[in-house]
């Protein structure tokens, strides 16, 4: 290689090279072309169905209402003072040891024991409403799901005409 033809090879070498440029696509929900407003339009659609739907559900609880009655004495029994017991226990072996197998077991176990007693002592029912009004809460609810679901498939492109 002579001088001329090294600086030449070199000047080619230092000239950044260009990809030719591709159009950016254009994704839509769930990363599929188009049903971006399907998407969109189900999601306002599930958003006041559910919303309806939540409106008639009323939740009351009765504070220290669940357990058994001893009725010589007129009072609730509850045993929720209990179930804090291996949540204790398993807070001290945490502490201790945070990789503690037994620990962390000891500790979700008393959650789930603590979240089910407190759903357990709540009483849920659906307030009274008109067969329309329930069929239109459903309708708007499952049908904006729907429509999300069907967002999330591919929408196939329109012929281009040339």
């Amino acid at each position: 290689m002579c001088l001329r033809d090294r600086e030449n090879y070199e000047i080619m070498e230092a000239e950044p090279q260009t990809e030719p440029e591709t159009k950016k696509k254009v994704n839509g929900a769930g990363g599929t072309p188009g049903g971006i407003g399907m998407f969109f339009l189900g999601f306002a659609l599930a958003c006041a169905g559910g919303w309806l739907l939540t409106n008639q559900v009323v939740v009351s609880g009765q504070w220290l209402g669940s357990g058994f009655m001893m009725p010589f004495l007129n009072y609730h029994v509850n045993s929720f003072g209990l179930s804090l017991v291996p949540f204790i226990v398993g807070i001290g072996f945490l502490f201790y040891n945070g990789k503690s197998l037994i620990g962390w077991l000891l500790t979700v176990a008393a959650l789930v024991i603590i979240m089910a007693g407190i759903l357990m002592s709540l009483h849920i029912y659906f307030q009274p409403t008109s067969l329309f009004n329930t069929l239109l809460m459903l309708a708007l609810l499952f049908g904006g799901l729907g429509l999300i679901f069907r967002s999330l498939k591919a929408v196939p492109l329109p012929p281009e005409e040339s």
